[in-house]
């Protein structure tokens, strides 16, 4: 899952981590947000991670290198 260059990959990076930030604090009832389950929530950041490295010139180039 990270694959890529090395701008996509810390993107990637900062929205699990911000997602897991998310779900820490509903485990310690300190906020509820929509009634999301986790699984659903990385399946969403997976298709958007996906999306902006295919469109990305730099992970692109990485790509046709392998």
């Amino acid at each position: 899952m990270m694959h890529g260059c090395q701008k996509c990959s810390r993107a990637t990076s900062l929205l699990i981590l911000a997602l897991g930030v998310l779900f820490l604090l509903v485990d310690w009832s300190i906020w509820d947000f929509w009634g999301i389950s986790w699984w659903s929530a990385i399946l969403v950041i997976m298709g958007v991670t996906g999306l902006a490295k295919s469109g990305c010139s730099e992970c692109q180039a990485m790509m046709k290198r392998k």
